[in-house]
């Protein structure tokens, strides 16, 4: 019987499983995720060769001009030394990481979540999924609350692939796309792009794409050229006063 247990397992049937009991749901950049992971033995031992904790997220990835929805991996945290679960053994083991930088906040159509995973030798891996909730920090709130005071409407929010250049950090960036609601903006610009580089409990880093609207032949010109969109990088500590830093600027790349 114990022989026939093991080929069952190694497909699956009778094989051990794996439940992540996360302490919370919903965590800002920066804070711990913690909890624990339960296993439970199947109809006889396995060794578990590995526990591992994935962070991911869904993307949009540009291929031949087509947008292709594709999942990125953030963060991999591998939890435990080879050990073996007995038949109807129940085990917890408890996990804290830190949130990475690059999570992008759970907006619009953005899921993030975190996949369990036990890696069985010649069997099948049971895994198990939990999606998380990810807030702006309060620097970054203040941001995207700035640029609403100001008079833009947020209109969607994206995770794209990073460009080339950003790829060692961060597979993704997450871009927030804003359109200008009163006469004084929309008169100049078009739209308004933002993307969060960089965050900590006291600073943001921010990159903000203007894109101006085209005036007479020359604007028209500009935008068929894609010379019309201007990027600012900026930086705001706990005491700036970030709307009027923002106005400031953005007000430079109207002219």
């Amino acid at each position: 019987m114990s022989l026939f247990n093991k080929v069952l397992a190694s497909v699956g049937i009778g094989a051990a499983k794996v439940d992540t009991k996360l302490h919370k749901s919903t965590y800002t950049l920066n804070e711990n995720i913690s909890g624990v992971v339960e296993i439970i033995g199947g109809s006889t031992e396995q060794q578990i060769d590995a526990i591992y904790l994935t962070l991911h997220t869904n993307f949009i990835r540009e291929i031949d001009d087509k947008k292709i929805k594709d999942e990125a991996v953030l963060h991999k945290y591998k939890l435990n030394e080879p050990f073996t679960i007995q038949a109807d053994e129940k085990r917890q083991i408890p996990f804290s990481f830190s949130l990475p930088p690059v999570v992008p906040v759970t907006t619009g159509n953005s899921r993030v979540w975190i996949q369990t995973g036990l890696d069985i030798k010649n069997a099948v891996d049971p895994k198990d999924k939990d999606f998380i909730e990810i807030q702006p920090t309060r620097l970054a709130n203040g941001v995207l609350t700035a640029i609403q005071n100001m008079g833009f409407r947020l209109r969607k929010v994206d995770n794209e692939q990073a460009p080339s250049y950003l790829r060692r950090q961060t597979p993704i960036v997450q871009e927030f796309e804003f359109t200008p609601t009163n006469s004084t903006y929309r008169r100049y610009l078009d739209e308004l792009e933002i993307v969060f580089l960089h965050q900590s409990p006291n600073s943001v880093e921010i990159l903000v794409q203007v894109d101006r609207r085209a005036r007479g032949l020359g604007g028209f010109l500009s935008e068929a050229l894609d010379m019309d969109e201007s990027f600012i990088r900026l930086t705001f500590s706990e005491h700036d006063n970030i709307q009027a830093k923002l106005e400031q600027v953005i007000k430079t790349k109207m002219k």
